[in-house]
């Protein structure tokens, strides 16, 4: 007569927890599941079900004496090695250590104790050679609980994906962060740039670590208040200086934010209907008066400029790392935006080269809303003869821009 013994062998004493493991079954058919899969939806939810990466290399030595490639109800998923096999295929571990995995893959109830009468794990066979009965390590709780580790591996690495993400997100808002921090300390702006520091340092130093969710979700939200913070000093410091409308005597009756810096217009040359579009051109007897004011090195860094104008990147032969060399980009790219060489010598005359470069790089980044580059370029020439033009309110709307769709 087979019996299955639910005890163990020796002087092992009888638990709870065996009691709960071998009380678990399943009158429903229980579906076939491929015995490798179900091994590494193991390994990903291992802390779900309190086992390590070692006992999980004994477990996958048990399942490399399973002939079969998939558990499935109604098979024979005993398995029977030797401690010296067991120990070979769990690449020379010691019977010791072996024995203390195997307590903790039972005590987890991933698998179940078949111990014969005398403690040793072998098969009893008829006279034919056919399996009778098997005594060993029983591994049909994996497929018992087949269901509960698959869902389990779902849900582990879902939460590493958002918590990947939120890391992702967080290093983006603290490089911003930095970066308009060293903007507003070089551009000696006024503001509270030391106490901003202040707080980024701490976020810094928690970046080295090994954070959870819940961390970082904290400091997200106080990189998110920083970066705030920095955007409004920037802004209102970058108002303040290069001033309003009303002190330029200047009236825009558009209410579309940014359109002074970005709304399309035609190039008409230097024919009769020029005055038309640049007034301040046509008053000019000499086109160089003016320019010596306007020929200076621009306030905002070329670092602030690259990220604002991200799409001028691939068209640079080198790493755009001082001012000479957006200018030889800008140059480069303005035939292909359809600004003629006269219309950017005249940029470079009023605005200077640096700052035309802008300009262009500037505009470049918004081409599908301008629909002449060149008759555009032209009208910011002749504001910056009035000295009424300025990059930065540019560069400021297109981060704010990029900001906007990165949140």
């Amino acid at each position: 007569m087979k019996h299955i013994s639910v005890t163990p062998f020796g002087r092992q004493a009888m638990t709870a927890g065996l009691l709960a493991a071998r009380a678990l079954r399943d009158e429903a058919p229980l579906p076939r599941i491929d015995k490798w899969s179900l091994f590494n939806d193991l390994r990903t939810a291992r802390g779900r079900f309190g086992v390590s990466d070692r006992d999980l290399s004994v477990l996958y030595a048990l399942l490399t004496f399973l002939p079969a490639k998939a558990l499935e109800d109604g098979a024979d998923l005993v398995v029977f090695p030797s401690n010296a096999s067991l120990s070979d295929r769990a690449h020379g571990m010691a019977e010791s250590t072996l024995r203390r995995h195997l307590a903790v893959l039972v005590g987890a109830g991933l698998v179940w104790r078949q111990d014969s009468p005398n403690g040793k794990r072998y098969a009893a066979r008829d006279r034919s050679g056919a399996l009778v009965q098997a005594f060993g390590l029983d591994l049909r709780p994996l497929l018992l609980r087949a269901g509960d580790i698959v869902a389990a591996a779902a849900e582990v690495a879902e939460a590493a994906d958002r918590l990947h993400r939120a890391r992702a997100a967080l290093v983006l808002r603290m490089r911003d962060a930095a970066k308009l921090l060293a903007y507003g300390i070089e551009a000696c702006l006024p503001g509270d740039w030391a106490g901003l520091e202040a707080r980024l340092l701490p976020l810094r130093a928690a970046l080295r670590r090994k954070m959870d969710a819940g961390v970082v979700a904290g400091l997200l939200g106080e990189a998110g208040s920083i970066l705030q913070a920095l955007r409004l000093m920037i802004e209102s410091n970058t108002e303040e200086k290069y001033g309003t409308a009303a002190h330029n005597e200047r009236h825009h009756t558009n209410s579309k934010q940014d359109s002074y810096v970005f709304e399309p217009c035609l190039e008409t040359g230097r024919g009769a209907g020029q005055e038309n579009l640049v007034p301040e051109l046509a008053q000019q007897d000499d086109p160089d008066d003016g320019a010596q004011d306007a020929a200076q090195m621009p306030s905002i860094p070329l670092v602030l400029v690259l990220k604002a104008c991200p799409d001028i990147l691939p068209y640079a032969r080198s790493n755009l790392t001082q001012w000479r060399d957006l200018v030889v980009v800008a140059s480069e790219v303005r035939g292909m935006m359809g600004i003629s060489a006269s219309a950017w010598q005249e940029a470079q005359r009023f605005m200077g080269p640096e700052t035309a470069a802008i300009a262009v790089v500037a505009m470049m980044q918004r081409i599908g809303s301008i629909s002449n580059p060149g008759g555009y370029l032209r009208a910011l020439s002749g504001k910056a003869a009035a000295g009424g033009f300025s990059a930065g309110p540019m560069i400021m709307a297109l981060l704010n821009t990029e900001t906007a769709r990165a949140a």
